[in-house]
């Protein structure tokens, strides 16, 4: 009897493993596209200048303090004046400063030894994070290469592969925006997703009171990427703190 039940579990297993393979071949051909070439030079130079005119970069060079908390599971705190940054997950909480890979690490609140891994790991989560929260600023960051690509709807959209740099580099993003500018979505074509030209949708927009702009919500069609808390200040005292809380590793 147990016999037959083991086989009778493993032919299931092998049946639902048979499924998904077949689902992902499935939306590996529905989703799936090659990345397009585009056309560098002054056109795409001026397009990139036109999205970041939309989302007013200006203001989020001048913005001193950004906060958030991604897909509820990472909290941030960005010290952007001195790109200083708290990470916390779990129990754990982490003062970085991601051009030294130096910093302080907390758990429970009781600071502990120093170890490298947990900081590169605070640093990837920054990273990606921060992408999703204002990545259309960062499209000049590390000389990315620039392109235009002519859409179907007869619209252009801005390419930007980032040869070098980040956690990923050679990922490719084919920016969607609207008239003025904004951005409605994006194209993904980067190293941990299998399916080139996932397209995920920039909205729900919020204006901050320092002019900086931010998308809170990003709509995959198979997940949604939500920012909540997120809100800038200038000072760590309008952000309501009594003291700097980076001040244990200024300096390091």
């Amino acid at each position: 009897m147990l016999k037959k039940i083991g086989k009778g579990l493993l032919k299931g297993l092998g049946i639902i493993l048979l499924l998904l393979v077949v689902a992902f071949v499935v939306l590996y051909l529905v989703y799936n596209e090659p990345l397009p070439e585009g056309k560098q030079g002054p056109e795409a130079e001026a397009l990139a200048q036109k999205m970041l005119t939309a989302v007013n970069a200006e203001a989020w060079d001048q913005t001193n303090y950004i906060e958030w908390t991604f897909l509820g599971m990472h909290e941030y705190i960005w010290d952007k004046k001195r790109h200083l940054v708290e990470v916390r997950w779990n129990d754990n909480r982490v003062l970085l400063n991601p051009n030294t890979m130096k910093g302080k690490i907390y758990e429970d609140g009781k600071e502990q030894p120093d170890d490298q891994e947990t900081l590169e790991t605070a640093y990837s989560y920054f990273i990606n994070d921060a992408f999703w929260m204002n990545g259309f600023v960062q499209i000049r960051n590390g000389n990315p290469e620039l392109r235009t690509v002519d859409l179907e709807d007869g619209s252009q959209g801005l390419l930007v592969t980032y040869p070098t740099g980040g956690v990923t580099p050679g990922d490719s993003y084919l920016w969607l925006l609207d008239e003025t500018g904004l951005p409605k979505a994006w194209k993904m074509w980067v190293g941990i997703l299998p399916i080139g030209g996932l397209k995920v949708t920039w909205e729900n927009w919020e204006t901050f009171s320092t002019g900086a702009k931010v998308a809170k919500n990003h709509n995959a069609g198979i997940a949604d990427v939500e920012l909540t808390g997120v809100r800038a200040y200038q000072t760590y005292q309008e952000g309501g703190y009594e003291e700097d809380i980076f001040a244990p590793i200024l300096g390091l």
